[in-house]
């Protein structure tokens, strides 16, 4: 072996064990969130005693600082503290945030500081830990797409294992023993990474080294604390941070505390995103414009998936815990039972097992000529989400004791394959029609205005609540699941309408890409 191969084979080496310490943190700490969401609902309902109103409030309000604190956390990851201090915050922070959920059931004064500090450590965690993946795979886009592959699947198999597992725990233990797994679930994450941090810190450093050299200083920006000469500066700056952070989590566990306030920023958020992207569509070039006004339809369209979406955290968990059997049959035979809670695991399951065929159907189709427009696969993906409710409907609707679990799998895996088909191309959508040097803002208004379609989730959600008797309750969820098949085949009808629109877009924008180097300067 040459001296160069050498060198290329011990790049890879190093390499593929720096994503291994990304992908291990990630995967105990979804672990450990979707397992707190698996449990949240049912030990709201039926430990905390709340009723459905202020479960799904709760949800919804839980759900949009989820969506909304992301972009703090990516501005302090670039700008502040760097990308994996950050990160590490974030990590700890969710473990605290557990372990005070823990605690909540025998002192329920610590219940929306524990969700708020959940949220506001998501916020941290979540996008430096995909920050650090790009920064591993710098300048080799097909070994990034693959990465992010393996990436996605680590969260789908840590979701997946914690929304069987803490659901059990919780039934068989209690909620303290769930939430606390979920906490040690993290610490391990965070115990391997402080074992193998060191090897992924050597190769980041020999990275930024090669970027600078090869693009200049301005290609690697350097965050405020490492720009700062004395430790004393560093000090400060940590301290004046970590300020800010309380103040964070103290003004966003008092407006969680009000569903008013909540509400209030629902609006503002609305509001401020409506003005940033007609701020940014002023600014940009004539070029630029069809394609960013594409982003802007299409993330729109996105944003209503997250309504419906937000029901299996609400509507669909408090429906499997009333109205579903939990006892999985083929004819005479008895298979397996799933609490309510773990019925959410079926949403991982089946994203895993349609993402690989969805990826060969673009491929076999782009290499024939006729990969699909994001308008028209959208399209396809609420009309399998409207599929999903109406087998839910029907089911509630025409049951006359436990609906049966065979119709929660099915309902699931056609609005999973809807789910890829909608929201999971949102950040691609950013990524192929927004300007570039708008695009991480962009990808931040993106998540905010995921936050907002969460929230208005929790709303229609609310629509089938349960009076506290407890009564009815099938009949009413029967009558929301009608509503949001019908809202969606009316979506539906509206996106087609809205395609001649889009595909014209789409058009000017790619005349504009591909004219773009000899008429732009």
């Amino acid at each position: 072996m040459t001296d160069q191969q050498h060198s290329a084979a011990s790049f890879f080496v190093a390499r593929r064990q720096a994503f291994a310490v990304v992908m291990a943190i990630e995967l105990w700490e979804r672990f450990g969130y979707y397992g707190m969401q698996a449990v949240l609902t049912v030990f709201m309902v039926t430990q905390l005693h709340m009723r459905d109103h202020d479960v799904n409030l709760m949800q919804g309000g839980l759900g949009f600082f989820i969506y909304s604190l992301p972009v703090l956390g990516g501005l302090l990851g670039d700008q502040c503290l760097g990308t994996r201090p950050t990160m590490l915050v974030g990590a700890f922070g969710l473990t605290a945030g557990y372990g005070l959920l823990a605690m909540s059931l025998g002192s329920q004064a610590v219940f929306l500081p524990a969700l708020t500090l959940i949220a506001l450590s998501n916020g941290l965690f979540k996008p430096n830990a995909g920050t650090l993946v790009r920064r591993i795979y710098a300048g080799d886009g097909t070994a990034l797409d693959a990465a992010f592959t393996l990436y996605y699947m680590a969260i789908n198999v840590g979701s997946t294992v914690s929304m069987l597992l803490m659901p059990w725990l919780q039934q068989r233990y209690g909620a303290a023993v769930a939430f606390l797994a979920c906490a040690g679930g993290l610490l391990v994450g965070l115990g391997y990474y402080a074992v193998r941090a060191g090897r992924m810190r050597r190769f980041l450093a020999a990275r930024a080294v090669e970027v600078v050299r090869r693009h200049g200083p301005s290609s690697m920006p350097v965050p405020l604390v490492e720009r700062l000469s004395t430790p004393v500066l560093k000090g400060a700056l940590g301290a004046g941070i970590l300020l800010a952070l309380l103040v964070v989590w103290g003004f966003c566990t008092w407006v969680l505390y009000s569903p008013a306030l909540v509400q209030l920023c629902i609006i503002l958020a609305g509001v401020g995103l409506l003005l940033l992207w007609v701020w940014l569509y002023v600014r940009a070039k004539d070029g630029e414009r069809p394609g960013l006004l594409l982003t802007y339809i299409l993330c729109a369209q996105t944003m209503a998936y997250q309504i419906f979406y937000q029901q299996m955290q609400t509507s669909l968990t408090l429906f499997a815990m009333r109205d579903v059997s939990g006892v999985y049959q083929l004819g005479a035979w008895r298979l397996f039972t799933m609490s309510a809670g773990q019925f959410q695991a079926l949403n991982p399951i089946a994203v895993m097992l349609f993402s690989p065929l969805l990826a060969w159907l673009y491929r076999r189709h782009a290499g024939r000529g006729q990969d699909a427009s994001p308008a028209i696969k959208i399209l396809l993906g609420y009309g399998l989400v409207a599929l999903a409710f109406c087998i839910w409907w029907l089911a509630a609707g025409h049951s006359t004791g436990l609906v049966s679990p065979w119709v929660m799998v099915a309902g699931y895996g056609t609005m999973s394959l809807g789910e890829l088909l909608t929201i999971g191309l949102g950040l691609a959508i950013v990524a192929r029609y927004a300007p570039a040097r708008v695009s991480a803002v962009l990808m931040g208004a993106l998540f905010l205005l995921w936050g907002v379609g969460m929230y208005l989730g929790s709303l229609v959600a609310d629509l089938a609540s349960v009076p506290a008797d407890g009564g009815g309750s099938l009949a009413g969820y029967a009558a929301l699941f009608r509503e949001l098949f019908l809202g969606c085949v009316g979506l539906c009808v509206v996106l087609a309408l809205l395609l001649p629109l889009t595909c014209r877009l789409g058009q000017q924008h790619r005349s504009w890409t591909v004219n773009k180097p000899a008429t732009v300067t």
